[in-house]
C-alpha cells in the first residue's frame, strides 16, 4: 500500500490529508507508548490535604468524541485499515465450507478487532458466495462493537432486480449506514450509504474483478463522483495462497477526517467486495466474479 495519501472530502483541490500508513506518536497506535493499565495511577500519593490547603481534584475522565458509537474511538485516530483472512485448514483441504474469521488491523500490524461470520452449515454449502451472514465485529476485550447483516439475493449481473446490500449496525441493533451495489452491466459499482440511506459516497471497482499476479483496486469518490478521496484494495497474496486457500487480504484507505460511521460503513463494504468477488465456492477454485 505505497500509494500517496487522498484529499478529505472537506478540503479544496490539491490539499490531501496525511500519507497512508502513518506512524503514530503516542497513544494505541505506537508500541513504545502503551497505555497505562487499568487502577496504575502516576505515581501520586492518596494523602488527606494538608489542613488549610484545597483538596485537589480528581483528573477529568477522558472525552468520548460526540456520535462515535462505543468501541470506535480509535477509528477517529487512523486513515487505514488493514484486513486478514485467516486460513481454514478445512476448507482449504476438502472444500468443506467454513465461517470466515478475519483480523483487523492497523498500519502497524497492531490488531484492533476481530471479525466471524455467523450462519448455518447448509447455508454455507449451498449458497456458497451468495450467502446471507451476519457479521460480529469484537474489539480485543471481545465486545462486540460492530455488526454486518447481509441478506441472501441472487445473482445477475442483467437485471437490476437482485443488487447486493449490506447493512451495518454499531453497536449492534443500532443502523448506522448501509452498503448498496448500484447496477451496471459492465463495472462493479456501489454506494456508500448512511443511516437514512442518504448516499454519502461512490465506490467503483475495475472492469474484471479478479487479481491475476496484481492488486484489485475499488476507487472511493465523493456522492457526485471526481477525484479519489480513497480506496479499497484486494492485495495479492501470492499464487500458492491464491490458488490453494481461500484467505484474502485488504486494504482501506479514507480521509483522516471522515465520520467514524462512514469508516464502520467501509469495513462492511470491504466483506461485501470479499463475498461477492473473492470468495471461493466449495473446492473449485473457482471465484464468484460475476457483479452479483
Amino acid at each position: 500500500m505505497s500509494a500517496p495519501g487522498y484529499p478529505s472530502p472537506h478540503q479544496g483541490p490539491g490539499s490531501y490529508s496525511m500519507a497512508p500508513y502513518p506512524v503514530p506518536h503516542g497513544g494505541y497506535g505506537d508500541p513504545n507508548h502503551a497505555p497505562p493499565p487499568v487502577g496504575f495511577h502516576m505515581g501520586y500519593n492518596h494523602q488527606q490535604p494538608h489542613p488549610g490547603h484545597p483538596a485537589i481534584s480528581p483528573a477529568p475522565a477522558a472525552v468520548v468524541p460526540v456520535g462515535v458509537p462505543p468501541g470506535l474511538e480509535y477509528l477517529t485516530q487512523i486513515d487505514q485499515i488493514l484486513i486478514h483472512q485467516k486460513v481454514e485448514l478445512l476448507e482449504a483441504f476438502i472444500g468443506f465450507e467454513t465461517n470466515n474469521q478475519y483480523e483487523i488491523k492497523n498500519s502497524l500490524g497492531q490488531k484492533i478487532y476481530k471479525a466471524k461470520e455467523k450462519n448455518d452449515c447448509c447455508t454455507r454449502n449451498c449458497c456458497g458466495a451468495l450467502r446471507s451472514f451476519d457479521m460480529k465485529i469484537k474489539d480485543n476485550t471481545d465486545r462486540e462493537v460492530i455488526r454486518f447483516i447481509r441478506p441472501f439475493r441472487c445473482a445477475s449481473c442483467w437485471y437490476p432486480c437482485c443488487l447486493q446490500e449490506l447493512e451495518v449496525q454499531a453497536p449492534p441493533g443500532t443502523t448506522i449506514g448501509y452498503v448498496s451495489q448500484d447496477w451496471n452491466p459492465c463495472v462493479p459499482k456501489f454506494s456508500i450509504k448512511g443511516a437514512n440511506k442518504e448516499t454519502v459516497m461512490k465506490l467503483e471497482g475495475p472492469c474484471f474483478a479478479c487479481n491475476c499476479c496484481g492488486d484489485v483496486n475499488f476507487k472511493l469518490t465523493g456522492k457526485d463522483g471526481g477525484k479519489p478521496i480513497g480506496r479499497i484494495s484486494k492485495q495479492w497474496s501470492g499464487l500458492i495462497k491464491e490458488v490453494f486457500t481461500d484467505t484474502d487480504n485488504f486494504g482501506i484507505q479514507f480521509p483522516m477526517d471522515l465520520d467514524v460511521k462512514m469508516k464502520a460503513v467501509l469495513m462492511g463494504t470491504c466483506f461485501l467486495i470479499d463475498f461477492m468477488f473473492f470468495e471461493k465456492v466449495g473446492n473449485s477454485n473457482q471465484r464468484n466474479t460475476v457483479f452479483s
